[in-house]
C-alpha cells in the first residue's frame, strides 16, 4: 500500500499568522510541505519566510547511532490535532474528536487505530463505529462517537475518506477512542484512501484490491 505524502496546508486568511518562531518549530517535512502550499496559493511572503527558515537550519550529517535512528522514527508520530491540521482539518474538539471534515474540499478525514485494522485476502478493514448495544460500546453515545457516526454517513455519500494511523497500546475492555493505555501519536507520513461501508448497523473502513462492495445505507 503506497502512502500518500501529507501536505502541510494553511488557511489563506491566516497565513500572516505564520511567524519565524512558529515555522522554526515545524519538522523539515512540514516546513517543506507548507512552502509548497504557499507557492501554490501565491503567498509569496510566507514562501520566502519558509525558505529563510530552511536555510538557517544546520545541516546534519549521517549517523550510525541506533538510538538516533529510533528517535528519528518517533519524530514521525504527531499529536492528533497536529496531524489533522497537516491534512487541512481543524478538529471540533482536540480532546474528543477522532475525525473531521476538510473545509477546502469537504473530504472526511478519520483517525484509525492501527492495531484494530483487519486484513484478509489482500483487503483491509477497520471498524469505525458500531451502536452501543447493552452497554458494550458506550463511546458510541458520546459527543465524539456521535460525531464519528455523522462523518461515517458523510463519507459514504462522498464515496471515500482519508485515514490517519494512530499508534499506541490499547487498554483491555476499552475502545482506544475512549481510553487507551498509551497513545504514541499519528503516523505523519501515511494517509489511507478508503471507502466506508455499512455492515448491518456497523460502519467499516474498507480498502484493498479485494475489498467487498459497500452496502447502501437505508
Amino acid at each position: 500500500m503506497k502512502a500518500v505524502a501529507a501536505v502541510m496546508p494553511f488557511r489563506k486568511s491566516r497565513s500572516s499568522e505564520w511567524t519565524r518562531e512558529r515555522l522554526a518549530d515545524l519538522s523539515k517535512q512540514e516546513l517543506t510541505n507548507l512552502h509548497a502550499n504557499a507557492v501554490r496559493l501565491g503567498e509569496t511572503d510566507l514562501a520566502t519566510l519558509c525558505d529563510e527558515v530552511m536555510k538557517d537550519r544546520p545541516r546534519r550529517g549521517p549517523t550510525s547511532s541506533g538510538a538516533a535512528a529510533r528517535t528519528k522514527g518517533r519524530n514521525k508520530l504527531l499529536p492528533r490535532s497536529r496531524a489533522f491540521g497537516a491534512r487541512g482539518v481543524w478538529l471540533t474538539d482536540a480532546r474528543t474528536s477522532w475525525s473531521g471534515i476538510r473545509k477546502a474540499d469537504g473530504a472526511v478525514v478519520m483517525a484509525l487505530w492501527q492495531a484494530a485494522i483487519q486484513t484478509a485476502d489482500g483487503a483491509c478493514a477497520c471498524l469505525l463505529w458500531a451502536p452501543n448495544i447493552n452497554g458494550a460500546r458506550p463511546w458510541s453515545d458520546t459527543v465524539g462517537g456521535r460525531e464519528r457516526l455523522e462523518h461515517c454517513k458523510t463519507a459514504m455519500e462522498r464515496g471515500s475518506a482519508e485515514g490517519l494511523l494512530v499508534h499506541g497500546d490499547a487498554l483491555e475492555g476499552r475502545l482506544p477512542e475512549d481510553r487507551a493505555r498509551s497513545v504514541l501519536g499519528i503516523d505523519a507520513e501515511t494517509v489511507i484512501q478508503f471507502k466506508v461501508e455499512l455492515r448491518g448497523a456497523e460502519y467499516w473502513a474498507s480498502w484493498g484490491k479485494k475489498a467487498p462492495k459497500a452496502a447502501k445505507a437505508e
